[in-house]
């Protein structure tokens, strides 16, 4: 991506100012195409490496607040990093990935960038980098205290065991007992079972 396509005025409506010529230095050295996306449930980034029609590609759901979209776009950035050295003879998420994540995130943690908070959880996590922020529970939280518009929405966490609960498809759900990491919760159209993150955002129902 060149300069003219992601000036940092540009890149600060959507990540922290501090993060700005840093994140702005990568995407132009590497000739990135940032692509700024409606919110995906699945993922919050993306990247596809380059080919000889087109640059790296890189996704990110503009739904998201500065901090998580920083994180993810840091997420994304380490996965053009490993394809540069390593190719597809690695792991996606494997020790390489995350050898050059940490680094790239230690980079970020050295401007300042993060409030006291974020930077205890991204510490936390640096030990043992998860394939996905997503899977990071303890960084999720803090994050999504950094939403501007979580209006009534609440995590399945806050739900009392037994009480109902909506997804924005309109289905209902009862929240039943956590089994190892997830809610097992009963969709009450259906009867189906489903597991539920601890994290994962709904709307209480009557």
């Amino acid at each position: 991506m060149s300069k003219k396509e992601a000036p940092i005025e540009y890149l600060s409506r959507w990540i922290p100012e501090k993060a700005a010529q840093l994140s702005l230095d990568y995407l132009n050295h590497y000739h990135v195409h940032l692509t700024i996306t409606r919110e995906r449930k699945s993922v919050l980034g993306d990247y596809r490496h380059a080919t000889h029609a087109n640059n790296h590609r890189i996704s990110v759901n503009g739904n998201l607040n500065s901090y998580s979209f920083l994180i993810t776009l840091i997420h994304e950035l380490a996965h053009l990093v490993t394809f540069m050295e390593h190719g597809n003879r690695v792991q996606s998420h494997g020790k390489e990935w995350k050898g050059i994540y940490r680094k790239m995130l230690e980079e970020y943690i050295r401007l300042g960038v993060f409030p006291k908070d974020i930077l205890s959880a991204l510490k936390k996590s640096l030990h043992n980098l998860p394939a996905s922020s997503c899977a990071d529970e303890d960084l999720m939280r803090v994050l999504k205290g950094y939403d501007e518009h979580a209006g009534d929405l609440i995590l399945v966490e806050q739900i009392p065991e037994g009480a109902c609960f909506s997804l924005e498809d309109q289905r209902v759900f009862r929240k039943g007992k956590k089994l190892r990491k997830r809610y097992q919760c009963v969709e009450l159209a259906t009867g189906k079972l489903y597991l539920f993150s601890p994290i994962y955002e709904v709307k209480p129902a009557s």
